[in-house]
């Protein structure tokens, strides 16, 4: 898409100009031009010739090649284009072969560059055009950097993850895959931009070096995330397939826009208030609710795995990064190595069996650093002596204008023997997080998104009474309430204990 050039239209001053020498704030006006500016990465460029399979007649434009799109210039000095060609719109690229199209006498074209909706026919004059070859063998490159076979596990579409089916097909066929725009790397592999070629869908893709695999836990990867593709959640990123070669696995994900971590940093104060945390803690909990119903516990939850929809402030979330995943049973126990340090629980730092409640530790130590900025512990004591501390847990700044429910909240899941250590659902129903604000944030949420899967009706009825008798503002959008028979149902039985309560006070 061209980048736009901003015109600014200056209203005429609201003071005099002796008032202030600054222009007067106002909105800018933006129009968009068919113009940009040069790429920094450049990978060739020169004149070039083409039709295509629409228009007969050949057109000469300065063409230049980067990491992600070909881009037709009127001239090799200005801003001024002709039209681009994203490589993640381009389907196949071929040397000349349909002639069918040129004018009688008139030279072949070089190379055929195929999208969906147009076929370009490149270059003129196959003696002379050495540097149209160059340049298109730099484009398969690009565009298809990796020809060969991959197989995807589990076939599109496929339910039986326990299936042993395998599709071969060239992930660079499906996704256009953007070396330059690396989205973030841990432990085993990068994550890169990149673009579903039919659709134009963003995605991002993690590239795995499976040389720094053993064996058993390569084997252990494919089937864990054939089983993650099986999660459709709004609270979980949508993982879309999984492709390997012998030296790397591929796993595509929808692509959002930024992390907890950054929100958390980029915070005013470093911190988040309790308003926002717990609007992000619940959408947290729901998400890993779901996954724990699926025997699927995640093992590596921290701030920089749970991922933002948008830049908005109260914005949607969805977790990510399942590299760490395991599959665990309501009762069973796991042994394996996972995670990040400093959001582990202590069974897993001391190498005994873990379960399920690994991932509530990492959520009480997720609450603590956003509203504080810091982390909890340190290495240099043991954890349960600074639990047992509380004034080094919570010191005056700036735990003293933290509530007392978000601490005893923290407190109930910062607990080392994991029988006390509190559930999703316990979490849930702690009364930091049963908030009418919260409520009415995350109905906001959902009514943006068009899709009720945070709260549940059930609380409605609830919560239009609170706000009734606390004389609250209730949501416009929500303006009705629930249905008059349901809330006359309510009203009721409260009656009945008010008048319960008067002749027990009479008595």
């Amino acid at each position: 898409m061209a980048e736009g050039c901003l015109n600014l239209r200056f209203a005429p001053p609201l003071h005099s100009p002796s008032t202030s020498n600054n222009i007067p704030l106002m909105r800018v006006v933006q129009s968009v031009k068919h113009t940009k500016r040069k790429s920094s990465n450049v990978m060739k460029e020169g004149w070039m010739v083409h039709y295509t399979s629409k228009d007969s007649l050949r057109k000469r434009h300065y063409w230049r090649l980067d990491s992600k799109c070909i881009t037709l210039f009127q001239n090799d000095t200005g801003s001024k284009y002709y039209k681009e060609i994203p490589l993640s719109e381009i389907l196949s690229l071929e040397p000349a072969q349909t002639l069918s199209l040129l004018p009688d006498g008139a030279n072949p074209h070089c190379f055929e560059i195929a999208t969906a909706s147009l076929v370009y026919y490149v270059g003129e004059n196959l003696q002379r055009a050495e540097s149209s070859v160059s340049g298109s063998s730099i484009l398969v490159r690009l565009t298809f950097p990796q020809p060969r076979l991959l197989a995807s596990f589990p076939p599109p579409g496929a339910d039986d993850f326990g299936s042993p089916a395998v599709v071969f097909q060239d992930i660079n066929s499906v996704y256009q895959i953007f070396p330059d725009e690396v989205l973030g790397s841990g432990q085993f592999g990068i994550v890169y931009g990149g673009k579903h070629r039919k659709s134009g869908r963003d995605v991002a893709i993690k590239i795995i070096d499976k040389l720094r695999f053993p064996t058993k836990q390569e084997s252990q990867l494919r089937n864990e995330v054939a089983i993650l593709q099986s999660l459709h959640h709004p609270g979980v990123v949508n993982l879309d397939c999984m492709f390997e070669t012998p030296e790397r696995v591929f796993v595509v994900m929808e692509k959002l826009h930024g992390d907890m971590l950054e929100m958390i940093l980029s915070s005013e104060k470093g911190r988040l208030p309790e308003r926002i945390t717990k609007f992000l803690v619940t959408q947290i909990l729901v998400a890993l609710r779901h996954l724990h119903f699926k025997n699927i516990v995640h093992c590596d939850l921290k701030p920089e795995n749970v991922l933002l929809a948008s830049a908005d402030s109260f914005p949607q979330v969805k977790l990510c990064d399942f590299g760490f995943a395991r599959i665990i049973g309501e009762k069973s126990f796991r042994r394996s190595v996972v995670g990040t340090p400093a959001y582990l629980a202590p069974e897993v730092l001391r190498n005994k069996g873990y379960n399920r409640s690994l991932d509530m530790w990492s959520v009480g130590v997720i609450i603590y650093v956003s509203l504080s900025g810091t982390f909890p512990f340190n290495e240099d004591e043991d954890i349960n002596d600074q639990i047992q501390n509380a004034a080094f847990m919570y010191p005056p700044h700036p735990w003293k204008k933290v509530s007392q429910e978000a601490i005893d909240l923290i407190n109930n899941l910062l607990q080392v023997k994991m029988r006390k250590r509190y559930s999703v659902d316990k979490t849930l129903s702690h009364p930091w997080l049963q908030d009418y604000q919260m409520w009415v944030d995350l109905r906001n949420l959902e009514s943006r998104m068009n899709e009720r899967y945070i709260t549940h009706e059930s609380d409605d009825l609830r919560w239009h009474h609170h706000a009734q008798l606390s004389g609250l503002d209730y949501p416009a959008h929500l303006a009705n309430g629930p249905p008059q028979t349901v809330v006359e149902r309510y009203k009721e039985p409260q009656e009945e204990l008010e008048t319960l309560s008067e002749r027990v006070s009479e008595l």
